[in-house]
This record gives C-alpha cells, structure tokens and sequence, in this order.
C-alpha cells in the first residue's frame, strides 16, 4: 500500500486537553497524531464533512540496467 504524503498541522491547545489526548491515545495503543486524526475523521462522519480520498499517484516504473 503505498503511503499518502502528509502534512504539518501546528496549534496551541490547553494542558487538560493534550493530556487527555495522550490517554486516550495510549488506551488506543496509537501514536497522539494518530489519535488526533482519528478523532477528526470521526467527527467529520458525525457531523457530514466529506473527506476527500487523497489523489494515489502510479508507481514508476523501476529501469533495468542495460546490459553491456
């Protein structure tokens, strides 16, 4: 499976929070970023945001040496 590019989100949240973000991530055995986008894709099913499927770009094809 070839693995989408990703992005860089940086924001500012209060202490309480992240630290609940931390535990629910453990008792998910996920990584906190994972747990952040779980809980945003979450949320968009709930509330009917659409999350558009990233664009899979083909594979290149691998070249053969030539054979001298």
């Amino acid at each position: 499976m070839a693995s989408a590019k990703t992005a860089t989100l940086t924001f500012r949240i209060e202490p309480e929070l992240k630290e609940a973000v931390r535990t629910a991530s453990a008792n998910e055995h996920r990584s906190i970023a994972n747990m952040i986008a779980v809980m945003i894709r979450d949320y968009c099913g709930r509330v009917g945001v659409e999350i558009q499927a990233p664009e899979v770009q083909p594979a290149k094809a691998k070249r053969r040496p030539k054979n001298k």
